[in-house]
């Protein structure tokens, strides 16, 4: 469910598919979602009691963040830590900005109330807990009409045992009250993390239960009585109750849905490394994929102005310990807002027109230019068959408006403004790709490039050729390929354990006990969820730093166990990430993590690389029209070809291929064919 489109797909016994791009309603998302699947299910012939999943990747707990429309939320802490939340870290996005404000906290000072207890940071409990101290708290909390609560102690993260009978007291005396405890959300070092990330999750637990209730009560009216899972932010699904429990893991699941569908065809086509290029209608998301796993981010902000991900902007937004894939987003899409500063100078973004009223093309009342009627006007798009015809364009309004609004103040033809703002659009999605690439000490040149979203093919060739790649893949149904992800991922489940420890050789014993606790732990969680313990598979992961630094890397612990192993995969990553290792320097590992995955047979996921069949078989069209490509070419007649009529070897540019959810652009220079598993490959000669 996107800020313009919901895409739905369908997915049949045998990998058959099939697709529906309806426009998003926003504050009533899921109307377009029951919609959209109501439709499909219409056009396939199949009833709704044949559904056997429903897989879902959702902005409503990222939109109640951006928006603050949360829930009214409270938090209990340790006395003499209720400023935490404010006093946050000493980080801010611009530098030189000496009268910076950072965001208000999502709890109010006045909500935010202590209670008498105190554990050591080796976790022995100094104060016992005093429960007159706590219902007085809570007597205040609920006078305040409190929907929910947030739980985060002082030292919690080694010895939660206060924080557990706080939640216990008040489940048994306040059954309706919310409650988020951060030893079951984030058990890891770091107090104003910790805190941070309690409290986002209880402002958005009543929300996305609500969400949800909402969800399941409309496709059961519709006859759907099929389980929900939900994309987590760290790229694997999860159960629609612990969604409802932990919807803080949830914040990012439309991004990084379709990072799951790349990391599908990094496995399947033998490409390790890949650069995720998704460009939807409201912003562009760029993700790595290197040596075969996404890169993913111990922490990241939302409701930052900037790219959520970076580790050198910080203090723009809500910080969230949590592990998610890291992705790099910009406010750059096809409804993307061309306007003009004051000294003449164009930009894209970040507002954008959304699904309502949308680009002026689309004739649905929208009045400010954007990129997407930009590369109408380039020929790039064609004016009657937007989603296979439903949505045609009205190029003469979008062209007087345009002529107007930005070509007229530039001093520019019509055609050569367009062409500029593609660019400038092109500009700003590159700081996104480099943001995950040259940021993180990655070649950016070394990466295939996946393109996909609605307008992502669109510029994808353009992009690459700014970033210096050479190959960029469009893969099957690139439109909707963010949907196609959730039907390819697997269900996911991170645990997190705060351990301060050396690593020593000593050590080692201890550090596989307290992975095999951590585990125990997980598989007990995980049964309630209804996983059986045999069909779980763990793999593990240490966040370290050198003594005396503040910031870790997470890493896969190596199967041998031996600390001199884990000690050389650190000292790599620290060499690629930063450019330097030092090895005499002692190493400290501060929390450990164990991903639980549930081992699922092949035969029950979609096989993007082999949908192509089904999707495009048959559709062959070959036309032509005038498209510009810059000064340097000009107004030319390029060739409009479908997905089927592109063979095995390339064909050069300048070229357009047409499909229902998107269109492919192959300009001069480039070259364009399809490989076996369907995919459209771009090359540029150069």
């Amino acid at each position: 469910m996107g800020g313009t489109f919901t895409d739905v797909v369908l997915m049949g016994p045998g990998g058959s598919i099939k697709v529906k791009k309806v426009s998003s309603t926003p504050g009533r998302y899921e109307e377009a979602i029951v919609e959209g699947v109501g439709e499909i299910l219409r056009e396939a012939g199949v009833s709704a009691g044949e559904v056997q999943e429903v897989c879902h990747s959702t902005t409503a707990a990222t939109n109640a963040v951006l928006e603050r429309k949360g829930a009214k939320a409270g938090l209990l802490t340790t006395r003499g830590f209720r400023d935490v939340l404010e006093l946050r870290r000493l980080r801010v996005p611009t530098l030189y900005d000496l009268h910076y404000t950072p965001p208000e906290p999502l709890v109010p000072r006045y909500l935010r109330l202590e209670v008498e207890e105190r554990v050591t940071a080796q976790g022995e409990v100094l104060t016992p807990l005093d429960e007159g101290s706590l219902r007085d708290a809570l007597a205040v909390l609920l006078r305040e009409g409190v929907e929910s609560v947030a739980v985060c102690l002082l030292n919690s993260y080694i010895n939660p045992v206060h924080e557990r009978a706080i939640g216990d007291y008040i489940r048994q005396n306040h059954p309706n009250l919310f409650v988020s405890l951060s030893c079951d959300i984030v058990s890891g070092i770091r107090e104003y993390e910790r805190t941070s990330t309690a409290v986002a999750n209880a402002y958005l637990m009543p929300i996305m239960n609500t969400y949800l209730n909402s969800l399941r009560k409309k496709l059961t009216g519709i006859g759907i009585k099929a389980p929900i899972s939900v994309m987590q932010s760290s790229g694997g699904m999860m159960t629609s109750n612990m969604a409802g429990q932990a919807p803080v893991f949830s914040l990012e699941s439309g991004p990084v849905a379709g990072v799951s569908g790349a990391l599908h065809l990094s496995k399947k086509m033998g490409l390790p490394d890949l650069l995720c290029f998704d460009m939807g209608g409201t912003t562009t998301k760029a993700a790595v994929i290197e040596k075969g796993e996404p890169h993913k981010a111990s922490e990241y902000e939302i409701g930052a102005p900037i790219s959520r991900g970076s580790r050198l902007i910080k203090g723009g937004g809500y910080l969230l310990m949590v592990r998610a894939i890291d992705v790099a987003e910009v406010g750059a899409g096809g409804g993307s807002i061309i306007s003009l500063d004051s000294a003449g100078s164009f930009h894209v973004g970040p507002r954008s027109a959304g699904a309502q009223p949308g680009p002026i093309a689309y004739d649905r009342g929208g009045v400010d230019p954007t990129t997407s009627d930009a590369n109408a006007l380039l020929g790039y798009l064609n004016p009657e068959y937007l989603l296979g015809g439903a949505l045609k364009m009205n190029l003469e309004k979008a062209a007087r408006i345009f002529e107007e609004r930005i070509a007229k103040p530039l001093g520019l033809p019509l055609l050569e403004a367009a062409y500029g703002v593609h660019t400038v659009a092109n500009a700003a999605m590159a700081r996104a790709m480099r943001a995950v690439t040259t940021e993180r000490g990655r070649d950016v040149r070394s990466f295939t490039m996946v393109a996909f979203g609605g307008s992502g093919p669109v510029h994808a060739a353009g992009l690459a050729r700014l970033l210096g790649v050479r190959r960029v893949i469009v893969p099957a149904s690139p439109g909707l390929f963010s949907s196609l992800g959730l039907l390819a991922a697997n269900p996911e489940y991170e645990f997190v354990r705060g351990l301060m420890m050396r690593t020593s050789p000593v050590n080692g014993r201890s550090l596989e006990q307290s992975f095999k606790e951590l585990e125990a732990s997980a598989v007990g969680i995980l049964q309630q969820e209804g996983y059986a313990p045999r069909d779980l598979a763990f793999s593990r992961y240490a966040d370290l730093h050198y003594a005396g630094q503040v910031h870790e890397l997470t890493v896969p612990v190596p199967s041998t166990g031996e600390m001199k192993d884990l000690e050389e995969v650190f000292g790599e990553e620290h060499l690629r990430t930063y450019g330097y290792r030092a090895d005499k320097e002692a190493m400290e590992i501060t929390n450990i993590r164990v991903m639980g995955r549930q081992t699922r047979s092949p035969a029950s996921q979609t096989d993007l690389t082999a949908i192509g069949p089904s999707l495009y078989s048959g559709r062959v069209h070959r036309a032509s029209r005038k498209a510009y490509f810059g000064r340097d070419v000009g107004l030319v007649e390029v060739p409009v070809v479908s997905r089927g009529s592109l063979t095995s070897g390339a064909t050069k540019g300048p070229m357009i291929i047409e499909e229902y959810d998107t269109t492919i652009v192959a300009p001069p220079g480039c070259s364009a064919r399809r490989d076996g598993a369907w995919n459209v490959i771009l090359e540029w000669e150069e």
